[in-house]
């Protein structure tokens, strides 16, 4: 990416505002919906009034922490199957770490699922 592609455009200009009056704690609650939107009230509000989906950051932010346990689940099973390689027996019997392997990845299956339905509810 060049410099002059990294800068943010500037925001444009509308036209014409529009007057809401709401009360403080409506006031609060339409700031803290948009900014789990990433947007500001403006365009927060033209959005919901436009009918045009709105994604939450809160729920990507989510599906990001989501993949990084998903990727704890699958170290933590390749370590046990590691362990039962070199150590079969000891500790803890070959049917008891493949059990707890094979839960690991019944874990990471629905870990994905849950992911892939937070995203379709976000696309």
């Amino acid at each position: 990416m060049t410099e002059g592609t990294k800068r943010k455009a500037p925001p444009r200009r509308r036209g014409k505002p529009i007057e809401v009056w709401v009360t403080d704690e409506e006031k609060a609650t339409i700031t803290e919906r948009a900014e789990e939107a990433g947007m500001s009230r403006s365009g927060y509000l033209r959005a919901l009034g436009l009918n045009t989906p709105i994604r939450s950051v809160v729920d990507l932010t989510a599906v990001a922490d989501l993949a990084k346990i998903n990727g704890d689940l699958g170290r933590v099973a390749g370590l046990l199957k590691l362990w039962l390689v070199e150590k079969p027996g000891f500790g803890a019997s070959a049917g008891t770490v493949e059990a707890m392997t094979t839960e690991f990845r019944e874990l990471q299956a629905g870990v994905r699922i849950k992911m892939g339905m937070i995203v379709k509810a976000n696309g």
